[in-house]
């Protein structure tokens, strides 16, 4: 019977090994493959490298490698561990693998560059499992999920099943405004409040119940009017923006704040039995005045309150909008920019439409005139004019 040893042998003579400084040279046009064990990987790393414990190998080296003829460098603590998962890999059709003799011990010895990686706690691989699963996500995925930042205009019908979905993602920021305080008709669709909660304001309702979903996330409030003279202030920093706003001064402002900041919006909206989503980021794609160049007029386009809304209907729009965010968080997929999904709840159908950015588009066109915040009425003009023709800003 073989023993260890002999394995050992086996394995090295159908692979190739390469010294520390020749693996350096290496950084940058191969890939690095961390094979030790997740306390190991904890406490430093080569950076760049993907890890994938010796005993997951099998299982996810097509997942998390890519290509079979991309270059790969193994390496473990020692170089034992490596050399067995570089004939394994050469075994699964990798091509070009090599292992590093003396492993990351002699790497650190030989005083070249490492990393102490930022790693999940027990309790967070724990909560967050079926995303570490995923290998589009895996642990990096979520680490970058718990330093993100996303801000949600609203914390009613849209913003209640966002921002839920988004805490419970483990989405590290969350910023909330909303100067409303809960009704008794906000619940039938805003999920984020209760009744022991009616009278009190709407951010702080909603800071109590995502603080109770995930301890990790960080809730700031915002309990003010969203204007002109506080606008980027409160945009600034965050990584996605979730609009769940329902007039259409607000949306205008806030694209051209978005676009002065080239923060991405996830616009949302809701009517009776129906909805919309799509994705607003700067000049990758249409702005929302390319859309929607001014608003109609208010007898098409009544709000909520007067013509009523399903109450489950936010649940589907404001999750589709929470999904988005997390695909840009991410770069997952393809979001919705330069699209336009529509829902209609009573057909139960979901429709896709083009937009296209409007060369002629006062934003984000490429002869807009410089975008200018200030104060917007009803007409939601490109730019805030005075009486006398000259422009304001704030």
């Amino acid at each position: 019977m073989a023993s260890y040893r002999d394995l050992l042998r086996d394995a090295k003579q159908h692979i190739r090994e390469v010294t520390p400084e020749e693996a350096e040279a290496r950084l940058g046009e191969a890939k690095f493959l961390d094979v030790r064990e997740q306390d190991e990987y904890d406490q430093g790393t080569i950076p760049g490298s993907v890890f994938i414990p010796r005993g997951f190998l099998e299982s996810q080296a097509e997942s998390k490698l890519g290509a079979k003829d991309e270059p790969l460098v193994v390496f473990c603590a020692g170089g034992n561990r490596s050399a067995f998962a570089a004939d394994t890999l050469q075994q699964l059709g990798y091509t070009d693998v090599v292992s590093v003799a003396g492993g990351f011990g002699r790497w650190k010895n030989e005083d070249r560059p490492w990393i102490t990686p930022a790693v999940l706690t027990h309790e967070q691989r724990d909560r967050y499992g079926r995303h570490i699963l995923l290998p589009e996500v895996g642990e990096a995925g979520q680490q970058k999920l718990l330093e993100s930042r996303v801000l949600l205009l609203g914390a009613g019908g849209l913003g209640s099943p966002a921002a839920l979905y988004l805490a419970a993602a483990g989405v590290g920021t969350l910023g909330i405004v909303d100067m409303d305080v809960v009704d008794t008709s906000n619940l039938q669709r805003q999920i984020l409040h209760n009744m022991d909660r009616i009278g009190e304001r709407k951010v702080d309702s909603a800071k109590k119940t995502l603080t109770l979903l995930n301890p990790d996330v960080d809730v700031v409030t915002y309990d003010v009017r969203l204007g002109a003279d506080n606008v980027l202030d409160v945009i600034d920093g965050y990584d996605v923006i979730v609009d769940g706003t329902d007039n259409f001064p607000t949306r205008y402002l806030l694209n051209d704040a978005s676009l002065l900041k080239r923060i991405p919006v996830v616009h949302g909206s809701i009517f009776r039995f129906e909805g919309q989503v799509s994705v607003f980021k700067p000049y990758e794609g249409p702005c929302y005045r390319c859309l929607l160049p001014e608003p109609p007029p208010p007898e098409l386009a009544p709000s909520c309150a007067e013509a009523g809304v399903l109450g489950v209907l936010p649940g589907i729009i404001g999750s589709i909008q929470a999904l988005e965010a997390i695909k840009l968080l991410l770069d997952l997929g393809d979001p919705l920019v330069g699209r336009l999904l529509a829902y209609d709840a009573l057909e139960e159908s979901f429709r896709n439409f083009k937009l296209r950015r409007d060369p002629n588009c006062p934003a984000c066109g490429p002869n807009a005139a410089p975008i200018v915040i200030a104060e917007y009425d009803d007409l939601c003009l490109p730019h805030a004019v005075l009486a006398d023709g000259t422009e304001t800003s704030h």
